[in-house]
C-alpha cells in the first residue's frame, strides 16, 4: 500500500531536532509506527515493539540489558507496555546531548501519559496523531496556516478540488483509518468488528479494568447515537444499565483512548449563564457509523443524523489542523441559557474565530448575527464564517466567509 503523507510529519521532525525524545500518541491503528519508520528510512534506527512479548519481558525485567541489547538512536513501539524502560531512558537523555535519540509511540493512556510526564519531563516532546484528514488521504496540502481570512481561503482554493457531497460523505462513512480506506463495504465491516474486539475491547479490559464487554459496546454505541451532542451521562447510563459514575468514567477512558474527543464550551467571567457540558464526537467518524449500523454511504448521507456526522466531521477536521499546525489555538462551542449556540470558537492570540457548520450548500447567511454574542462580551473577533457545502469562497460580510468544508 502507497505510503500517505502525514501532515504531522513536520512538527514531528521539527521536535525531533529540539527534545532528546519524542512521543506520538493516539488511538491504536491511526499510523503512528508507519509514520515513524518512513521517516526512519533514511536513517540508521534501532526499531523493536513491545508488542513482542521477549523484547516486553526484557524491557520489564532488566531495562538497562535492554538498552544494551537494543541501541539508540531507536523507535520503542507501544512503550506505555513496558514503563520500566522511563526511568532509564531518562538517564540516557542526561548523558547525551544528541537529539531525537528516542522515538517513542504509545496510546494515550491516562496512567502513562502521567508517569511520561514525571519521569521525563523537559527531556520529551508530545505529539497526538489522529487518524487519516480527508485532505491527508487525497495527497492535498495547502501552502498556508489557516485564519479563516478571505485571502488565506482563496490561496487554498486551487490546491484541492470542489467541493462535493458525495466525497464528503464517503469520508465521513469510511473514515481515516489507513487499513480501511482500500476495504470495499464487506471488508470495511470486518475491520471495525475486528478493531473492536481485538484492540479496543483488550485495552479498555487492560486500561480500566472492565471486564463487562457486552455493557461497554452497548455504552459505544449509545456514545455514537449522542454524536455531535452535548454529552449525558443518564443517557448513556440508561443505555448500558450502568451507573452515571461508571458512565463518566468510560467516557474519560474512550477519551483517553483516543476513540472520542470531547469539544468544551467557552467559558468566561463576563458571560455568566454558559453550559458547563461538553459536547461528545468521534475521533474516526467511520468507527461511529459503523457502531450505529450505517452500512451504506448514502444511507447515511441521506439519513437522519447526517447533519450531525458533517459536524462530527469538521470539528474533527478543525482538530486535527491545528493539532499539526506550528501555532495552538484553543477550540471550544458557545451555548447559553437561552439556547443561542456558536458551532465552535477558535481562539487564537487572544483573538475568538467564530464558526457555524452546516450541511447546505447555501446556509442563511443571517447566520453570522449571532457572531454579535462576542463583541457584546467585550472580547476580541477574528474573521471566521459558515463552513459549509458549497463550492466557491464566498464573503458574507468584512469577518465572515461561506467556507467551503474542504479548506480547512
Amino acid at each position: 500500500m502507497k505510503y500517505l503523507n502525514r501532515t504531522l510529519e513536520r512538527k514531528f521532525l521539527h521536535m525531533s531536532s529540539f527534545f532528546k525524545a519524542v512521543l506520538v500518541t493516539g488511538a491504536r491503528q491511526v499510523g503512528k509506527t508507519t509514520m515513524l519508520k518512513h521517516l526512519a528510512a533514511e536513517q540508521n534506527r534501532t526499531y523493536v515493539s513491545m508488542d513482542h512479548i521477549m523484547a516486553r519481558t526484557l524491557a520489564k525485567s532488566d531495562p538497562v540489558l535492554f538498552f544494551q541489547t537494543y541501541k539508540p538512536p531507536m523507535i520503542i513501539d507501544e512503550i506505555q507496555k513496558a514503563p520500566e524502560l522511563f526511568e532509564q531512558i531518562k538517564i540516557m537523555c542526561d548523558e547525551s546531548e544528541e537529539r531525537g535519540l528516542f522515538w517513542l509511540t504509545g496510546s494515550q493512556q491516562y496512567k502513562t501519559m502521567k508517569h511520561i510526564r514525571e519521569t521525563l519531563a523537559g527531556r520529551v516532546g508530545i505529539l497526538e496523531l489522529y487518524s487519516l484528514s480527508k485532505n491527508e488521504a487525497e495527497g492535498v496540502s495547502f501552502p498556508n496556516e489557516l485564519d479563516f481570512s478571505l485571502p488565506c481561503l482563496m490561496a487554498r482554493r486551487p490546491f484541492t478540488r470542489k467541493n462535493d457531497i458525495i466525497e464528503v460523505f464517503e469520508h465521513i462513512w469510511r473514515g481515516g483509518m489507513p487499513d480501511a480506506l482500500a476495504a470495499d463495504p464487506e471488508q470495511r465491516q470486518e475491520y471495525f468488528n475486528s478493531y473492536i474486539e481485538t484492540y479496543l475491547m483488550r485495552d479498555v479490559a487492560e486500561e480500566g479494568g472492565v471486564t463487562d464487554t457486552v455493557r461497554f459496546y452497548k455504552f459505544m454505541k449509545a456514545c455514537a447515537a449522542l454524536v455531535a451532542e452535548q454529552v449525558n451521562y443518564k443517557t448513556l447510563a440508561d443505555a448500558a444499565e450502568i451507573s452515571q459514575p461508571t458512565a463518566k468514567e468510560w467516557v474519560r477512558l474512550l477519551q483517553g483512548m483516543g476513540i472520542i474527543y470531547l469539544l468544551p464550551p467557552y467559558a468566561n467571567n463576563e458571560l455568566k449563564r454558559l453550559t458547563k457540558t461538553p459536547k461528545l464526537y468521534f475521533c474516526d467518524t467511520g468507527l461511529c457509523a459503523y457502531l450505529s449500523m450505517w452500512l451504506t454511504r448514502d444511507t447515511l448521507m441521506n439519513g437522519a443524523a447526517s447533519g450531525h456526522y458533517f459536524e462530527n466531521h469538521v470539528v474533527i477536521e478543525l482538530l486535527k489542523n491545528f493539532t499539526y499546525a506550528p501555532s495552538r489555538v484553543n477550540l471550544t462551542y458557545y451555548r447559553d441559557s437561552n439556547a443561542k449556540e456558536i458551532d465552535v470558537l477558535v481562539k487564537e492570540n487572544g483573538m475568538i474565530h467564530p464558526l457555524e457548520i452546516k450541511k447546505s450548500a447555501n446556509p442563511d447567511r443571517r447566520e453570522v448575527k449571532k457572531y454579535e454574542l462576542i463583541d457584546k462580551a467585550k472580547l476580541l473577533r477574528g474573521n471566521g464564517g459558515i463552513i459549509c457545502m458549497c463550492e466557491e469562497v464566498i464573503p458574507i460580510d468584512a469577518q465572515n466567509c461561506f467556507i467551503p468544508c474542504n479548506l480547512i
